[in-house]
């Protein structure tokens, strides 16, 4: 995906781009690695305490995080599409061999494009099932939340 704008979000999106100073090999691998994910994903004072993943079409994730006061929230989905150092599809909307989840909420789809020598445009595309379900995510932070994330993202991707 060599296209240097992000189409406008429709109605039931959020859109966050960025152009990182990391190779997009890195910023791919710190999403597809659970020892990697637990160290970045999560703004504090949450933390991300166990990631599971089954890196394929079809395979299943489970991404678990913690809430200060120690609650852990396990948020299930399974990937749609993985293309290595380019794009990764993955959605809620099942939570393992094509089971259907309680609550489809969201499906995401993340692209890391070639931006100059050692820096990628990142792109988290957040495609929700309603605009209600849209306007909830960005209600509860989603442009700080995943901003932040981003940042913890970029700079380890800078270190491994």
């Amino acid at each position: 995906m060599n296209s240097s704008a992000t189409p406008a979000p429709a109605s039931h999106e959020l859109v966050l781009e960025r152009v990182l100073h990391a190779p997009r090999e890195k910023l791919f691998r710190a999403w597809t690695t659970p020892a990697l994910i637990i160290q970045w994903f999560t703004p504090p004072p949450w933390k991300t305490v166990r990631a599971e993943i089954d890196l394929r079409p079809g395979g299943a994730n489970c991404i678990t995080m913690q809430s200060p006061e120690g609650q852990e929230f396990p948020n299930r989905g399974v990937y749609l599409e993985v293309v290595p150092n380019e794009r990764l599809v993955m959605t809620d909307a099942y939570v393992s061999a094509w089971e259907p989840s309680a609550k489809p909420f969201m499906t995401c789809i993340l692209t890391f494009a070639e931006a100059g020598p050692g820096r990628t445009r990142y792109t988290a595309r957040v495609r929700h099932w309603t605009a209600a379900d849209r306007e909830a995510h960005e209600q509860m932070g989603f442009h700080e939340g995943w901003g932040v994330a981003t940042a913890q993202l970029e700079a380890l991707a800078q270190r491994i």
